[in-house]
């Protein structure tokens, strides 16, 4: 696996050069957005690790050129703005993910596994109903009208709609955010994610027919 990693703090650089590499994967490093451009245009990266603030130009420029250089690779931003601005401006522009610094070195291996396995499931929508998402742009959708969840949320939904069919139990659920999240997610944290989750999906929150309850087991998504 070869990434890129576009980020201007050269101590940080060299940081997650020797992390990266210590865990198998290829890394290239710039700090400008014409040399991520120029990068993008003439190799091929599995994944992209960018900063909002570079040296020259910014972050969100390059997520957006990589669109169009790199449209099936998933970017993560990887940077000090954490503010609400910046993470939905991050991902409306189809990153795959955000992470505020400073971060967990097991976080962001986590993210970028999960990053990799839903590029490497396919870029095909899931559907439910009248809900989809589509892994590519990240966006969700509900009767045509897009949602906006947060990244937990967002991660649930998409576990359970990449195993529509199957019974999942709350242990795999809180597997599943934990790697998303870097720390375990409580039995009471689950409820409230799927709690949160059901309200903006479902017509009907209190009776779901989206994701559903198997009592003492856990949830399913029908097929």
């Amino acid at each position: 696996m070869k990434l890129l990693l576009v980020e201007d703090d050269g101590l940080l650089v060299g940081a997650l050069r020797d992390l990266l590499e210590s865990e198998g994967y290829a890394t290239r490093n710039v700090s400008r957005q014409d040399e991520a451009l120029a990068l993008l245009e003439s190799e091929r990266f599995d994944l992209m690790l960018l900063d909002v603030s570079l040296a020259q130009g910014n972050g969100f420029a390059v997520c957006q050129g990589a669109r169009t250089l790199a449209p099936d690779m998933p970017v993560i931003f990887l940077t000090a703005s954490d503010d609400e601005f910046s993470t939905v401006a991050g991902l409306d522009l189809g990153a795959a993910d955000y992470i505020a610094k400073p971060f967990r070195a097991r976080e962001l291996l986590s993210r970028i596994r999960a990053a990799l396995r839903t590029r490497a499931s396919g870029a095909q929508e899931l559907v439910a109903g009248n809900l989809s998402l589509n892994p590519s742009s990240g966006q969700v959708r509900k009767a045509g009208r897009e949602l906006y969840l947060s990244a937990l949320e967002y991660r649930l939904l998409l576990f359970l709609l990449q195993n529509k069919g199957r019974i999942i139990t709350r242990d795999q659920l809180g597997d599943a955010l934990w790697e998303a999240a870097g720390e375990y997610v409580s039995d009471n944290a689950l409820n409230v994610y799927i709690r949160r989750l059901r309200e903006k999906i479902e017509d009907d929150p209190a009776n779901p027919v989206i994701v559903t309850t198997v009592r003492g087991v856990g949830y399913k998504v029908a097929e």
